[in-house]
């Protein structure tokens, strides 16, 4: 009986000696020193987490985590710093922003100064003044905000005349739905006076004289901006140098990984905008994991060959689905409303209510070919009727058996929601995702002239989402914003507007709860939960080092936290410049 038990003694300690021996079970990298949140019920926080091969080896103690640790383990001492998953980004336009680049901002406070009419002629005419351009030179403007800037009106074409009458000028609305243009720019875009609306779109003219007032509307909007991009000169590169286009996109994706960022969403990728994605996935320049949903419109006899693509990364692109955009911009008052505007714009009669992109039934007949083809799609809906036709097509699909749950179809935006939406989301099995910052952008704006004071209570009810039992993402739908998620979770969280106001008192979530929409959440959405979103073994090491801990700092500062370092598959892809 001795010899057995010293001979299993013997054999314990032969096998612990050579687990101790291998170096496959030490780590790369261990992280300990400051709040790690993993967005794990089960295990909320730990005290260490081990990175190997880009993939979480361990979460837990520190003292259990200290046997990872080999020659070349490098410890990294957050110094206090919270550490939790890479922020995800559920929604937003990766080329329309590295398309902006070049183009002069005229983004208001918060994040720019251009805060009335005057700052925008201003700021255009200093721009004109600093860079030496022939005379004729068309330019792009962007961000300019109607509901932010002081006269709350759109430039009218004499004010935009007023820059110039030789430079075709194009300046793209916040919203990215509408523009203002000048006369030189309907010369160049060859608009003529007796040009008649397009589908889904809208040329605004004087209400007096009838004639164009430099106004364009979505489709309208969309058709000048695509054909001024295929006119506008192409800038010269140095020989051995990436072209202009992908400097941009390498700009952009900068921006994401400073945000902390590791995966990147470009929704309603058309024109040039896939082919760069492609160039750039080829050439091993994409740092971060990039999902892509193509316009269906444009695409929608082409999606076969989209086949091979979805989900599936290939050099960091993946296909994520189609995008469907079935109204317009609730600021912009384009959106498809049930109930008039609150304020109608310029022009408009007072029973107002916006317009839809699409009839009926091409969106019960695009999404039922989509889903049939086995993709699934984002949809753009801002406005509540807009919602109820996007929840009437997929009813129908579903008690059709051609749309399933799982296929994960995600309502983007759904700012006008109504509370009756909440179960007709629950019961049709699709994912809303909030662009919450909306509320403390332009909350006021909604309050005063879009919603009106009882409609703009529900603006992004992730609340209400959530009680339902409801998975929900929050998304900050950039070039609109900047591609700030920690912005989104603060208005999340607060429900404040830039005045002070409560929009929804009832529609706050906890900071945890909004972390969630932009990790594990969105790692859901995206069909990724059991590879990201969350600081499990076996998941992807993306990362993200916050100077200030969400969960425990007072609510008010969260949009003040900073990131510290952004990590993507265990390695440093970003580091705040201290």
């Amino acid at each position: 009986m001795k010899k057995r038990y010293y001979f299993q003694l013997l054999v314990s300690a032969l096998l612990l000696s050579c687990q101790s021996k291998t170096t496959g079970d030490k780590g790369d990298a261990i992280y300990f020193g400051g709040p790690i949140l993993t967005m794990e019920d089960a295990e909320p926080t730990a005290e260490a987490i081990v990175v190997k091969d880009g993939k979480i080896l361990f979460t837990g103690k520190k003292a259990a985590a200290d046997k990872y640790v080999g020659d070349k383990t490098e410890l990294h001492d957050l110094q206090g710093k919270t550490l939790m998953p890479g922020f995800i980004d559920a929604h937003g336009h990766l080329t329309s922003r590295a398309g902006m680049e070049q183009a002069i901002d005229l983004g208001a406070a918060p994040y720019g100064t251009v805060n009335s009419i005057p700052d925008m002629i201003a700021t255009i005419k200093k721009y004109i003044s600093d860079h030496p351009m022939p005379a004729d030179m068309p330019l792009l403007g962007n961000g300019y905000d109607d509901a932010l800037m002081v006269e709350h009106t759109n430039p009218t074409l004499a004010e935009m005349d007023a820059i110039s009458d030789t430079h075709p000028i194009l300046a793209l609305h916040a919203s990215g739905h509408v523009s203002v243009v000048n006369t030189a720019m309907l010369k160049f875009l060859d608009i003529p006076e007796t040009v008649k609306d397009p589908p889904g779109g809208h040329y605004g003219r004087d209400p007096k004289t009838g004639k164009l007032n430099g106004k364009l509307e979505e489709n309208a909007n969309f058709m000048a901006l695509n054909k001024l991009m295929t006119k506008m000169p192409v800038p010269k590169v140095k020989p051995g140098e990436e072209s202009q286009a992908m400097q941009n996109l390498m700009k952009a994706q900068e921006e994401w990984l400073k945000y902390g960022q590791t995966t990147i969403c470009d929704g309603r990728s058309m024109g040039p905008s896939i082919p760069l994605l492609k160039e750039a996935a080829a050439k091993k320049l994409l740092v971060a994991d990039v999902v892509y949903f193509p316009d269906y419109d444009m695409y929608k006899d082409k999606i076969d060959d989209f086949k091979p693509e979805y989900m599936k990364y290939t050099d960091r692109l993946k296909l994520g689905g189609f995008k469907f955009s079935l109204d317009g911009s609730p600021q912009g008052k384009t959106a498809w409303l049930t109930t008039p505007y609150f304020v109608p714009p310029v022009g408009a009669s007072k029973d107002y209510k916006g317009f839809p992109a699409f009839t009926d039934q091409f969106v019960y007949d695009g999404l039922k070919k989509v889903f049939q083809h086995g993709f699934t799609a984002q949809l753009h809906v801002n406005g509540d009727a807009a919602i109820d036709q996007a929840l009437g097509a997929f009813k129908k699909l579903k008690e059709e058996g051609v749309y399933k749950p799982e296929m994960r179809a995600t309502l983007i935006h759904v700012q006008n929601s109504r509370p009756d939406h909440i179960q007709k989301i629950k019961d049709t099995g699709v994912l809303p995702s909030y662009f919450s910052t909306h509320v403390y952008i332009w909350g006021d704006w909604h309050y005063t002239s879009v919603f009106g004071p009882e409609r703009s209570q529900f603006l992004s009810p992730a609340n209400s989402a959530r009680k339902a039992g409801i998975s929900f993402t929050i998304h900050h739908d950039s070039p609109v914003t900047p591609p700030d998620l920690l912005t989104a979770v603060y208005a999340a969280v607060n429900r404040k507007t830039q005045s002070g106001r409560i929009l929804g008192p009832d529609e706050k979530i906890t900071p945890m709860e909004a972390l969630k929409a932009i990790t594990i959440n969105a790692a859901y959405q995206y069909q990724e939960e059991d590879r990201k979103g969350s600081l499990k073994v076996g998941k992807l090491a993306d990362l993200v080092i916050l100077d200030q801990n969400p969960t425990t700092i007072d609510p008010l500062k969260i949009k003040d936290i900073k990131v510290n370092e952004t990590i993507k598959e265990g390695k440093s892809v970003y580091k705040q410049k201290i």
